[in-house]
């Protein structure tokens, strides 16, 4: 089996870095539209069930 020896690559791992800095993030405002539907929503059930 052929040994496994890590060498930097500093060129590689700056365009890797770069690329997780402008893609991974959170999505808040996915998130936060998502809960305001659904809150809009049971808000809407609510409503029509009471009358």
């Amino acid at each position: 089996m052929k040994p496994m020896i890590w060498v930097p690559n500093a060129e590689h791992d700056k365009k890797v870095n770069q690329y997780l800095d402008s893609v991974n993030h959170a999505p808040y405002e996915g998130i936060a539209a998502v809960l305001a539907v659904i809150l809009c929503l049971f808000t809407a059930v609510v409503l029509i069930g009471n009358f």
